[in-house]
């Protein structure tokens, strides 16, 4: 039996694109017909860009401020989420007996816990007790504009330092226990040959560890980690509970003042999807290429 050529449409693609397409047309047009919902999508872009009217400059608005906010906690959670991730599975494939129990007791305990309470019972009952007798954010008040500004770009200003601080830091020990079974998994994934072959040549278990497994185990869990990342993405949007100006809290925001339900979730569900789809998209293209390498 001959395969079907890669890329080529068959009847059934074709009928799963023309259903969605009638589901959305439908939707629309039941949203206009039978309840009378006047659409203003006119509205909209205002939302990402407005032009001060003192300097004449185009500034960023809440979408597009919501949207740059939840790249930057994602990042930040994603890497504390690996740093924290990579130890947790070290410990839970090489450690003695209360490494791993420490390992599995984390990774149990967290992933059964849905995210949205790790979150809030992080922020009200950790964070606000350290941040506040941290004083981060009165530091972060009494700095310089350029500082402030500084700091801004990469996290949050001074009203947000804190909220930001706790969110990142709760979404990357969610993260991180997921992270954690992917390295574990990666680390049992090597053969003992290799062990075996980098002892025969002088090396000692640490250095074969670091040297020879190490590596082979991030590269086999490079793909998983890319994906982690997406779910991150979408896992942020739990710390709008919090107050996080990221994207999801910045749309209930603009709901509540201007009544555009319909307009603003279309909008932010694009956005997401334009975010995550284009890095699954690069992770696919790399993981081809990768394959084809080997």
């Amino acid at each position: 039996m001959l395969n079907k050529p890669a890329g080529r449409l068959t009847l059934v693609d074709l009928a799963v694109v023309l259903a969605v397409a009638a589901a959305i047309f439908l939707f629309f047009v039941r949203m206009v017909r039978v309840l009378d919902y006047q659409w203003e999508w006119d509205i909209i872009p205002g939302y990402f860009l407005f032009r001060d009217p003192v300097t004449g400059h185009f500034k960023t608005n809440m979408l597009l401020q919501g949207f740059f906010t939840t790249i930057k906690l994602s990042t930040w959670s994603m890497v504390m989420g690996f740093i924290l991730g990579t130890l947790s599975g070290i410990m839970g494939a090489k450690g003695g007996f209360l490494s791993r129990l420490v390992s599995r007791f984390y990774v149990e305990t967290v992933r059964n816990i849905p995210s949205l309470v790790l979150v809030i019972l992080f922020y009200y009952f950790v964070s606000s007790q350290f941040l506040d007798a941290l004083g981060l954010d009165v530091w972060l008040r009494n700095q310089s504009d350029t500082i402030q500004r500084a700091i801004a770009v990469f996290g949050a200003g001074p009203g947000q330092i804190n909220a930001f601080v706790s969110a990142a830091v709760a979404l990357a020990i969610y993260e991180g226990a997921y992270i954690s079974e992917i390295v574990r998994g990666g680390i049992n994934g090597i053969s003992k040959g290799q062990w075996e072959a980098a002892w025969s040549i002088g090396l000692s278990p640490s250095k074969t560890f670091r040297l020879v497994v190490l590596p082979q185990a991030f590269r086999r869990a490079a793909f998983p980690l890319a994906g982690q990342f997406i779910s991150t993405i979408k896992d942020s949007a739990i710390v709008s509970v919090i107050s996080v100006q990221e994207l999801t809290f910045q749309g209930m925001e603009l709901m509540a003042a201007t009544f555009l339900t319909f307009e603003i979730w279309i909008t932010i569900t694009l956005l997401y999807f334009v975010l995550t789809f284009s890095l699954s998209r690069s992770i696919s293209f790399f993981e081809k290429r990768l394959a084809i390498r080997q």
